[in-house]
């Protein structure tokens, strides 16, 4: 084992160091962020298993930085920075749409019909074509997955209109 950490666990780092560092980039920019967000958070996890192992294998080495008052300075300069952020932005970050989903699938056909441009009876034949069973446009999306035995998310998702190459 631990001849596959020497040999392994830094070519790994290095290579899903670089994976993380260009998907990052370019969620940065917003370039392409439904091709690089999945990607990003997979393998930046995935970069976490041969990071362990190499600190693990070096742990002597490793424990000697913090001898080094620069390695605490950095240390506590990133912990403040990521504080920072947590104050500022923890309120009012994360996805828009896990607060926006829940009130349109908490909403009745007839309320929703609107929103995509139909009547409550053709939303309706819309879900119905698409393998739901309508009994009533006063039916929530939530209550469609859960007879569909699937998540009203995914009802909801299937009614959006789809968009090929669309940027933003």
């Amino acid at each position: 084992m631990n001849v596959f950490i020497k040999k392994y666990s830094t070519p790994f780092i290095t290579g899903l160091f670089v994976v993380s560092a260009i998907s990052g980039t370019a969620l940065f920019f917003h370039w392409m962020p439904g091709m690089f967000h999945s990607m990003h958070t997979w393998l930046s996890m995935v970069l976490l298993l041969p990071f362990v192992l190499h600190v693990w294998r070096n742990w002597a080495q490793f424990v000697l930085y913090f001898r080094n008052p620069s390695m605490l300075v950095a240390c506590m300069a990133s912990l403040a920075a990521a504080a920072g952020f947590m104050v500022v932005t923890g309120h009012a970050g994360g996805n828009p749409a896990q607060r926006v989903f829940p009130l349109l699938t908490h909403a009745p056909i007839t309320t929703l019909a609107p929103l995509f441009h139909a009547t409550p009876d053709e939303l309706a034949a819309r879900l119905a074509h698409a393998g739901y069973s309508v009994r009533s446009t006063d039916e929530t999306l939530e209550e469609l997955a859960t007879d569909a035995g699937q998540r009203p998310n995914d009802v909801l998702i299937k009614l959006l209109p789809q968009h090929a190459g669309h940027r933003h």
